[in-house]
């Protein structure tokens, strides 16, 4: 009954023994690998597949390393030379905590493969080109997207989630590469406007004059060249309008910003028509709103209208503990890119990853990873230390004979600075932030840390 319930699924199932001889092999599988159950049934899997090799196949390093290895993406050709697309998960079989065997179910994605390249065809045909971008509207993150096991950002995250109940503005402030827009979408998915648009747009180095149009929108005839065509607040009308980097607007401009916040009227570039919208204004900086206002570039009312909901993302730095969880997921994610088959990371590279500041965050974690997935030979399954970037190659000790950790003195110099700053301003937390250049909750969260 067994036999025919496994035989009846349309997945294709092969299970093995722990010496990786086939004990189970399903007609489905059969099918896929154009071969007959007789021929592959009591015969080790290498002999049947001569093309797989210890390092190659699934369900002999499962049955090695004794742990799964789940969405696999596989492309190959079968004895009858035809092409086969399956996403293969591989399981180990455990008995009294010992791995006597693994199983492999694969889903074909070959129809439906063939069917997607066949309407992408008849679409260029019609196109009279060959292929297009796709095109992607609104936010497509959410809370889930957000690999993270640390204190700091669960408490980002329940604000965030606090925020998403509210239509109110939120002002996100974080390094380069911390993951604003990923919260920011999470935010505008979990709120009542995760029906309306999401409409994204990067303020850097915009003129004020084409700030004004892209926002606002233009009237045909208002200047040379120029069209009856809708801005980004119409368009987000019942979502969100993300504005990244609006520090960098011109201050003119941000006056312009202010007064529709302020009453939600915006009238075209030329019109003398008025639009009343309805759009909640998320922003977000890289560098602090305070420190901004000290040197002049954002306007203090314009601030104090946006920070209703101020959300402080923490460098990847200030994340240890996240850092393994980035790593292993940034693995899995290349894994089915690359199609390969990286399964772990030696503790000599981990180490390394841990002493490194990041100074570009999570996305330059990911970067190192990707290279690192590049560069490592097929048939390995580790991520070395030699497979790192260069400029990640840190010394782990500085000064000679100092024998401590490259952290570890970074860390003491930090106490010894924020103690030193503390004692001049006789415990001021506000002056010794300013004295340090540092914002008042970083210098709040990193007294707290060292227990200064």
């Amino acid at each position: 009954m067994l036999e025919a319930i496994l035989g009846s699924i349309d997945e294709a199932i092969h299970a093995v023994n722990s010496e990786g001889i086939t004990i189970f092999y399903n007609s489905v599988a059969a099918q896929h690998d154009g071969i007959e159950i007789e021929e592959v049934l009591g015969k080790h899997v290498l002999d049947v597949f001569p093309s797989l090799n210890k390092q190659t196949s699934t369900l002999l390093k499962v049955i090695e390393t004794g742990k799964p290895i789940y969405q696999q993406a596989q492309t190959y050709k079968n004895s009858n030379g035809q092409l086969i697309d399956t996403v293969n998960t591989t399981l180990p079989i455990v008995v009294n905590e010992q791995v006597v065997g693994a199983v492999e179910i694969a889903k074909d994605l070959t129809k439906i493969k063939e069917l997607a390249q066949k309407l992408l065809e008849l679409q260029a045909k019609v196109n009279n080109q060959k292929s297009k971008p796709t095109s992607i509207m609104g936010a497509k993150y959410n809370w889930n997207d957000i690999i993270s096991g640390s204190k700091s950002m669960d408490k980002v995250i329940e604000l965030g989630r606090k925020a998403a109940k509210s239509s109110s503005p939120v002002m996100v402030y974080g390094e380069t590469g911390t993951g604003k827009e990923l919260l920011v979408q999470s935010i505008h998915n979990a709120s009542p406007r995760n029906k309306g648009p999401f409409i994204a747009q990067n303020c850097s180095s915009l003129p004020e004059s084409l700030l004004e149009s892209i926002l606002f929108g233009t009237k045909k005839g208002s200047f040379t060249g120029a069209i009856d065509r809708a801005g980004l607040f119409e368009l987000a009308h019942g979502g969100t309008l993300f504005l990244d980097e609006i520090h960098t607007m011109p201050l003119e401009f941000q006056t312009k910003l202010l007064r529709v916040l302020e009453d939600g009227v915006i009238r075209r570039v030329g019109g003398i028509e008025s639009y009343m919208v309805d759009v909640r204004v998320i922003v977000a900086m890289n560098e602090h709103p305070l420190l901004c206002m000290k040197k002049k570039i954002l306007r203090s009312d314009l601030y104090y209208r946006l920070n209703v909901f101020f959300v402080e993302l923490p460098p990847l730095r200030e994340r240890e503990e996240d850092i393994i969880l980035l790593i292993h997921h940034f693995i899995k994610k290349y894994n089915y890119q690359f199609n390969k088959l990286v399964l772990k990371i030696e503790p000599k590279a981990i180490e390394q990853l841990k002493i490194y500041q990041w100074p570009g965050n999570i996305r330059e974690l990911e970067h190192c990873i990707e290279f690192a997935m590049n560069i490592i030979e097929e048939d390995d399954d580790e991520i070395k230390l030699q497979h790192l970037p260069d400029n990640l190659i840190v010394m782990k000790k500085m000064g000679k004979g100092s024998g401590k950790p490259f952290k570890l003195l970074i860390e003491e110099t930090e106490k010894k600075l924020i103690q030193q700053a503390l004692l001049e301003t006789k415990g001021n937390v506000q002056k010794a932030s300013k004295m340090l250049e540092l914002p008042r909750q970083t210098l709040q969260y990193k007294i707290k840390k060292y227990d200064v």
